[in-house]
């Protein structure tokens, strides 16, 4: 995991596409049913684009219909934060990843047992490192 925690906003510029910075530096949401992990069925682990951090399993992923590849849980508290999004005159939960500050998506309490939750995640904001096996 390299350290990209202390990027300047100009230098997360130069790093990502102007989709990327949007999404993962402005708190932007890509268009539903647009992302391409979506519909992606390969075992892997998801690790944040902007810094490699590690972020959910692909076991965790289900199809929940919103338009957002959906994940159960995360891989813990250690890489994954959430903080209070008023944003859109609601309260929500903005899901971040812990070592960057980038913002994946939200995490909503509609999800499947066990846990209940619903982590809807930005495509953009993540990468799937394949297992080896699939």
């Amino acid at each position: 995991m390299t350290d990209k925690n202390n990027l300047s906003e100009q230098e997360w510029k130069e790093r990502l596409t102007p989709e990327q910075f949007e999404i993962c530096r402005k708190k932007g949401t890509e268009l539903p049913f647009s992302g391409k992990y979506l519909d992606t069925k390969v075992k892997g682990i998801y690790r944040c684009l902007c810094c490699g951090n590690v972020l959910f399993l692909s076991e965790s992923k289900f199809d929940s219909g919103c338009g957002w590849p959906s994940f159960s849980e995360s891989l813990g508290d250690d890489y994954v934060g959430e903080q209070e999004d008023l944003s859109l005159a609601r309260q929500r939960t903005e899901v971040i990843c812990k070592h960057c500050d980038a913002h994946l998506g939200h995490v909503f309490e509609d999800g499947p047992a066990p846990t209940g939750l619903r982590y809807c995640i930005n495509s953009v904001s993540i990468v799937l490192e394949e297992d080896e096996e699939s």
